[in-house]
Parts: structure tokens; C-alpha cells; sequence
């Protein structure tokens, strides 16, 4: 607020920003003034406005009460200085301010009655209640200049010192407390380009331009590469696919009317689906990533909009609703000119007979099989999830992943023992750093003494310091410490040879079963790489995928395996497994500065308050 006045003239708020003004007359005699008797003004220049109001320089003994104080409470940014010519302005349509984007009282309806041409006996309309509780008030017109009217401000910014005061605070230092990897920025910094020079994030009419980095120089397209002659250069021994993935949380349109108080900031217009849906489905064309993996899918448009739409594009469609009564859930899609579907297995992280396991969030695991490939048993793993958002909830948040990672280990192996190439997608409500985050990347967590307020990091100063239970879930869910299903583990174990070797491997497990309850110690079996480093290398600022009126954070993510030659991949995933999956592009991601340049998530561009991810892979077989 202060940036903001020193950029005005002495005694303006808001100027240049009005959509609706309502002069209030202010006259020694008026009525609504409140005041018994007058004293002369101070001496002073000329004054050339109405008799009714007063000049700026007026002294402290010319002010008076006026208004309650739940008025007073409307906004600081509220009040601007009459401009001696219009009583009324209205500088864009009244429709525009029928539903204003900040904290209004019950009692303001636009557009107000007010006519344009105001005398000294206008009287304050009715919905300001009785006069005697009005006059009797004990607000003082002290807190404002005299000359003035109230301020309905445009929601579109229009630059740094027009955003909303907690939003510049955040801009202006209080980043994210977790410290980037140094080795792995510089690593990263050295294997990247940008494909276009005229700057990062270029914005142009509101639409910042996000620019698409290849890493090492391995690609400059983002196309099946299966009839290039370079990709048939290689060795004998290898073989290439190249196909795209994309993340993406489209904002279910349930949720955001369940939680407005997120998008205060955006205009009224914009929020409604029948804008929402073209722009989002717009974003899905120009993209034109071969696997979409989407979160917040409201089941009813799933069924009459978006299904149609993503098949007249060339993708098949597996979807999981949420369970309970929750209206929205997750869809992977492909297309089938480069996928053929295998298996698809939902994931129902809702158990009626585990009280733990109480929230109605759901995942979906599919295996697919490329097209135009030499080896004809070759698969892919693609899961997608949403995990649950309550930040004090961290053995649920745990629990949700230990479920999805086993259903992945039951899909994913091979023949030989090993896995398939994985990737997984989603909404995990977690940041960068986090001991779930942590958990995702390095295959281990030792949570002995972890408050559950701290699992996701998403709160500074967590609420919930209760301490996770060993072990977080009961031996029922039927899912041990290494993630992965019990019983399928002794039915591999009696299908590995004689009933002897099965009953010793099936009295092992036991073993390792009754030590788990004493356990804090969680794994997996899958070693996996982010495509996105969470920091900007060459400055350190976090990267956003979600931003709106509360928080602009990282909670977005696609996990992958990667391939033993990968630089992109984190330090200890080179070895994963055999072959395995190349980075070889991502779409680049913004700062919270970046996104408020547009008036946050939404905006009239972006269409969800989540940032769609997309990166380009290899699949590389040997």
C-alpha cells in the first residue's frame, strides 16, 4: 500500500482504477453530515467545485462523522479523490461489476441506484439502515480525505504495485524456505536451452508466453520420431520412441464455487464453466500431448463435454470418479494412433473398515503399449492421482501413496523381474523438499518422530503436531513398508518353485512383516526422477504450478524412471532399470511474479487455477 501511494498524487487512493464511483455529499449543511454547526474555512486557494463538497485542504474543524464502521471496514483501497468534473464514473459495463471480486458488504448490490446528477438534499439510500445508527456511529471521516467516493477496483493488475497488498508481501522475499539443489541447478543449468531467445517469459495482451527447454540439444520437435532416419542410426541394440505427457489440474467447477473465497480476484465472468471449458480445451489442442493426465474432472461434463471433445481429437479416455459424493475425479487419456491400452486399474484410497482411510480420493494406473515399436512387449506405465489437500493430515497423504506405489508394483513388472518404464502424474498437495516429496524421490523415508503437520509441507508453522503412528496404517490395508501387496508378494513366492522354497520365502515374510510393526522405515522399489528442478537455476526463485488469492506453490509433479543415460535425471537414478525413459523437454514453468503480471490463476488465458505440465520423452529399450 505504501509502494502504491508513493506512485499517486498527495491525498489520492485507487485513481485510475474505478469502475463505479458514488460521490457522497459532505456539505456543512447536509444531512448527512451529522454535524450541528459549521466553523469558517481556513483561508485558502479558489474553490471551483459544488457547494456541497469541500476542498481538499479543508482543516481537521470542517470534518465529521459520516458513515458506520463496517463501512469503514470496505477496503483501503477503496477511496479516491473527487475529481471536480463527474459525480458518476463508470468506466466499464455495469454487468462487469454486478458481482465484485473483494469483501463487500451484505447490504452493497450493484449496480447502485445513484443518479448522475446529485443535489445537497440527496439522501442516503435505505439499505444503509436507520439514520439515529448511522449518525450515532463513531466513524470519523478523519481516516479519509473529504472529497470522496467509494472505489470499486478493477480486478485485472496492470502492473507490480497494483497487486493486492499480502501478495506484494510475498513477492517481496518470503519465498520458499526449502533451498534449491546447487549441484543440480548448475547440472541442469549446463544441459538446457531455451528455444526462444526474445526472453524467458515474455508477456504480450495479458498471455505470458511460456517457452518449451530441450535438454543436451537431443530434440527439436515434439513428434513421433519412429520414422526418422537418425532415430534408425542409432545402435542396433536400442531402440527410440519419443511421446509427450501432460499434467494437469482443470479445476472442477463444483470446487471452485465451493471455495470462491481462492478467486476473489478474478472477474465474475471468467469463472463460469461455459468460459472455463473452451480455454481449457484450446490449451489440450495447442499442446497436443499424447498422454493427458488430468485431475478435478467433474464427472457430469466429463460424461457431456470433455469425453466427446478428447475422443474427436484422437484420444481414449479411462476415467475414476471419487468416491462418496464427490462429483469429480481423474482421467488419463491417449491417443491411439501412438498407444494400444493393456491394462487400466483404478485405485479407491477410501477403506470403510480402516478409519484412517476415510477420504473419498481415488488414482488410476494404466499400462500401455507403444505403436510403431520393434519390440512388441514393450509397455509403459502411466498413473495419475490427487491426493488429499488437508496439510494436518500427513499419515492420510502417506498412506493415499503407499496405495497407489503398490498398485503400480503389481502392473509394472516384467517378466523378468524388473519393472517397465513408470511415469506418474498428478495433484500430490505437497512442496518441493517435503518428507512425502523426499519419500517419491529417493525410495526411503525414516518418519520416526515426523509430526503429520509436517509430511507435505505445504504450512509454515504446521498445525498438526501429532506424531505418526508406527506403523501409520494397520496390517489389514494388506500393503507392507515396501509399498507393495502382501498377498501378491507370498503368491510370487509359491510361483517361484518348489512348495519347500515357497513355505521358507512365506515364513521370511512373516518374519519381515512382524518386524515392519516396529519399523519407521518406508521404501519403494521404484527410483524416480522429477521433470521439473522446482527452482529457476539461473536465480533461484521457486517455480509455481498453482496460484491464486491464498498461495502461489509447487504441488504439481510427473515422476519418471529414467534411462541409464538420462543427465536430466536427479544423481542415484541412472541404474533404475533396464532401458528406461530420456527426458528430452519440458514446458517451463513461471514465478508467483510472473502469474500476478496476469492477475493470478484464473485469468482470461488460463482457464484452471493449476499450470498445465507437459515434458517429452524417450523410451529407450535395450
Amino acid at each position: 500500500e505504501r509502494e502504491g501511494a508513493a506512485r499517486r498524487p498527495s491525498g489520492v487512493r485507487g485513481a485510475g482504477r474505478a469502475e463505479l464511483a458514488l460521490a457522497l455529499p459532505l456539505a456543512c449543511g447536509d444531512p448527512l453530515g451529522g454535524r450541528r454547526g459549521c466553523e469558517e474555512p481556513a483561508a485558502g486557494p479558489p474553490w471551483a467545485g459544488p457547494p456541497w463538497a469541500e476542498p481538499p485542504w479543508a482543516g481537521p474543524a470542517r470534518r465529521h462523522p459520516m458513515l458506520p464502521r463496517h463501512v469503514q471496514r470496505l477496503g483501503r483501497d477503496w477511496i479516491t479523490h473527487w475529481n471536480g468534473s463527474q459525480i458518476l464514473t463508470l468506466n466499464s459495463p455495469v454487468s462487469s461489476c454486478m458481482r465484485w471480486a473483494g469483501h463487500y458488504p451484505p447490504w452493497a448490490t450493484f449496480p447502485l441506484p445513484i443518479p448522475a446528477d446529485f443535489s445537497a438534499n440527496w439522501r442516503l439510500p435505505p439499505v444503509f439502515g436507520p439514520w439515529r445508527q448511522f449518525q450515532n456511529s463513531n466513524w470519523h471521516l478523519d481516516n479519509y480525505m473529504q472529497s470522496s467516493c467509494f472505489h470499486l477496483p478493477n480486478p485485472s493488475m496492470k502492473s507490480e504495485g497494483e497487486e493486492p497488498l499480502t501478495k506484494r508481501r510475498r513477492l517481496s522475499g518470503q519465498h520458499d524456505t526449502s533451498a534449491p539443489d546447487e549441484e543440480t541447478n548448475q547440472k541442469e543449468a549446463s544441459c538446457l536451452s531455451v528455444a526462444q531467445n526474445e526472453g524467458k517469459h515474455s508477456s504480450k495482451k495479458g498471455i505470458i508466453q511460456r517457452n518449451w527447454e530441450y535438454f543436451c540439444q537431443q530434440s527439436r520437435t515434439m513428434k513421433i520420431s519412429e520414422n526418422k532416419e537418425s532415430d534408425q542410426s542409432n545402435t542396433e541394440s536400442e531402440a527410440t520412441f519419443d511421446f509427450t505427457v501432460m499434467s494437469y489440474n482443470i479445476l472442477s467447477q463444483n470446487l471452485l464455487e465451493d471455495n470462491s473465497h481462492l478467486y476473489r480476484h478474478c472477474r465474475q465472468r471468467l469463472l463460469f464453466w461455459t468460459y472455463r471449458f473452451p480455454n481449457i480445451l484450446q490449451e489440450i489442442k495447442q499442446l497436443d500431448a499424447d498422454v493427458l493426465c488430468l485431475q478435478e474432472v467433474q464427472e457430469d461434463h466429463y460424461r457431456t463435454e470433455i469425453k466427446s471433445n478428447l475422443e474427436s481429437l484422437g484420444y481414449h479416455c479411462e476415467y475414476k470418479m471419487r468416491t462418496g459424493r464427490k462429483p469429480d475425479g481423474c482421467a488419463i487419456c491417449f491417443k491411439t494412433s501412438k498407444f494400444s491400452l493393456i491394462s487400466s486399474n483404478p485405485v479407491e484410497f477410501f477403506r470403510h473398515d480402516i478409519p484412517l482411510l476415510d477420504r473419498d480420493n481415488v488414482g488410476l494406473v494404466l499400462l500401455l503399449q507403444p505403436r510403431f515399436h520393434c519390440k512388441t512387449n514393450a509397455a509403459i506405465c502411466i498413473a495419475n492421482t490427487h491426493l488429499l489437500y488437508n496439510p494436518r493430515r500427513g499419515d492420510i497423504k502417506l498412506t493415499q501413496l503407499a496405495m497407489l506405489l503398490a498398485e503400480i508394483a503389481s502392473v509394472a513388472p516384467r517378466k523378468d523381474g524388473s519393472f517397465c518404464p513408470i511415469i506418474i502424474c498428478g495433484d500430490f498437495n505437497s512442496v518441493p523438499g517435503s518428507p512425502l516429496y523426499r519419500f517419491i524421490k529417493e525410495g526411503k523415508l525414516n518418519y520416526e518422530g515426523l509430526a503429520i503437520g509436517k509430511v507435505s509441507g505445504q504450512e509454515q508453522f504446521p498445525r498438526g503436531q501429532r506424531i505418526l503412528s508406527i506403523p501409520i496404517w494397520p496390517k489389514k490395508l494388506g500393503i507392507s513398508q515396501n509399498c507393495v501387496y502382501e498377498i501378491k508378494q507370498q503368491q510370487k513366492g509359491e510361483n517361484a518353485g518348489e512348495k519347500l522354497e515357497g513355505a521358507k520365502l512365506d515364513n521370511t515374510q512373516e518374519i519381515e512383516i512382524a518386524s515392519e510393526k516396529l519399523s519407521s522405515k518406508l521404501r519403494h522399489h521404484f527410483k524416480l526422477s522429477s521433470v521439473y528442478s522446482h527452482y529457476f537455476p539461473e536465480t533461484g526463485i521457486p517455480e509455481v504450478t498453482t496460484c491464486h488469492s491464498r498461495s502461489a506453490v509447487t504441488v504439481d509433479y510427473i515422476f519418471y524412471s529414467a534411462a541409464n543415460d538420462d543427465t536430466a535425471a536427479q544423481p542415484g537414478a541412472e541404474d533404475s532399470f533396464h532401458g528406461g525413459l530420456k527426458l528430452l523437454g519440458r514446458l517451463a514453468l513461471l514465478t508467483e511474479k510472473d502469474l500476478w503480471t496476469v492477475n493470478g490463476l484464473p485469468n482470461e488465458n488460463n482457464s484452471s487455477d493449476h499450470l498445465p505440465l507437459l515434458a517429452e520423452f524417450r523410451l529407450i529399450e535395450r
